[in-house]
């Protein structure tokens, strides 16, 4: 009896295989990094501005801020500016209370007192004729505008300069890995891995936030030249020679 139950154990258990590790060897690579950088003259300015008003009620600094707004709006047509390359930026209303008055630690406070508005009201212009850059800030001051939040330099065909600095960083990661591999006595197999990153370094515009504080119109504004970086990284599988 004792032999039939352990024959019915030995025939019904599953099979049991012993298995070896196939674990494979970590694949020996190779990481280099690069960055390409190209220089190019800008070709559009982008200007911040606008105006803050107040006023006891809300109807009151919302109508001031429109009647200076529409003056500096009629500014920018007349030096031709299309409206398309005019966009507000920010529209707040910030209502002012009035300071709270002293009291007991024992007295609850009361609900604020509003005694004002202020209605600000920023709009970005881009301006592709760059001599023109400081008449045009010099004349939306003489409109009414009293808020200069910036002005900053851009590309209408940015995509293309960034694709340049792209290629110049490949080449150079790649230049970087062949002189590495050499070094090492190793060959390059193939590439695994490819990561790209980039960022445009624009020029201060210190010169630009004088005219606007000091409202002069012959303050000299130079964009100088745009740095595009693009930068990549490389992971090559490496071979013995």
């Amino acid at each position: 009896m004792l032999i039939a139950w352990l024959l019915v154990l030995l025939l019904g258990a599953p099979a049991i295989t012993l298995a070896h590790d196939e674990t494979k060897p970590e694949t020996p690579t190779l990481t280099v990094s690069e960055t390409g950088t190209v220089t190019h003259a800008p070709d559009t300015a982008f200007v911040t501005f606008g105006l803050e008003t107040a006023g006891k009620s809300l109807t009151e600094a919302q109508k001031r801020n429109s009647a200076v707004m529409s003056k500096v709006m009629d500014r920018l047509r007349d030096l031709q500016i299309d409206k398309e390359r005019i966009q507000t930026s920010s529209f707040t209303v910030s209502p002012q209370y009035r300071p709270p008055p002293n009291r007991p630690a024992d007295v609850p406070p009361t609900s604020p007192e509003i005694v004002g508005y202020v209605v600000s009201n920023m709009v970005t212009v881009e301006i592709r004729m760059l001599d023109r850059v400081g008449v045009v800030i010099e004349e939306v001051l003489k409109a009414g505008a009293n808020s200069f939040q910036g002005l900053h330099w851009g590309l209408r065909d940015e995509q293309s300069v960034r694709l340049n600095a792209l290629k110049q960083a490949v080449a150079k990661a790649r230049e970087k890995a062949a002189v590495l591999s050499e070094a090492l006595q190793v060959k390059l197999a193939r590439v695994l891995s490819i990561h790209e990153g980039g960022h445009m370094v624009r020029p201060a515009a210190a010169m630009a936030r004088m005219a606007m504080e000091s409202g002069a119109g012959d303050v000299p504004i130079s964009p100088g030249e745009l740095k595009i970086e693009a930068s990549v990284t490389l992971v090559y599988e490496v071979a013995p020679n």
